[in-house]
């Protein structure tokens, strides 16, 4: 079975000086788990890249019980290929997160089996500030700059949904396709 390029996406981590996780440990950790190769960490919110020949249905999971067995505190991972981030970036709407100055634009990576329709039903949206779109195993959300005081996007906090999600700016998102392209490429 050939490798395969993913990025591990961690909720909940060094965010408002609640379970704080140093990236070195972070990747010691990640390198610890069997079958993991070439792991690398990107900017201090919990993003993990790496290559594995396992198979992808149980990396979550599994990748959850080494984090916890490591750190002692339970984690949410979302897991996504270099194929499936692809299509994420490809998936966005219009003019999507191409307006850094005017619009906030983020990406809720959702955890199975929580679905872009279900998300959906919680994001509450204020007229003229929020714009929300689903996605595959994701939803796109938008809010304007100068009034995102205003955002309803905090407002899906306290649903259970919540706790199957895990929040990427549009900016993160696209650096994390490019670091994923760059090792592909690099010798």
């Amino acid at each position: 079975m050939p490798s395969t390029r993913y990025v591990a996406l961690l909720r909940g981590i060094n965010v408002g000086g609640r379970n704080l996780v140093a990236m070195k440990d972070l990747r010691a950790a990640m390198e610890g788990h069997p079958g993991l190769a070439d792991v690398s960490t990107y900017i201090q919110s919990g993003n993990v890249l790496f290559e594995t020949e396992s198979s992808s249905k149980t990396l979550e999971t599994e990748i959850e019980a080494t984090l916890e067995k490591a750190f002692g505190v339970p984690l949410v991972v979302v897991v996504r290929s270099h194929r499936q981030l692809r299509a994420v970036i490809a998936g966005a709407p219009a003019g999507f997160g191409r307006q850094p100055d005017t619009y906030h634009s983020d990406c809720v990576f959702l955890k199975a089996p929580l679905t872009s329709g279900q998300a959906m039903g919680v994001v509450g949206l204020r007229e003229g500030v929020d714009q929300a779109w689903p996605g595959s195993g994701v939803i796109y959300f938008a809010r304007l700059s100068a009034q995102r005081t205003k955002s309803r996007m905090s407002k899906i906090v306290g649903t259970p949904e919540y706790q199957r999600m895990t929040i990427r700016n549009w900016a993160t998102t696209v650096k994390l396709l490019d670091l994923l392209d760059a090792s592909v490429r690099a010798p």
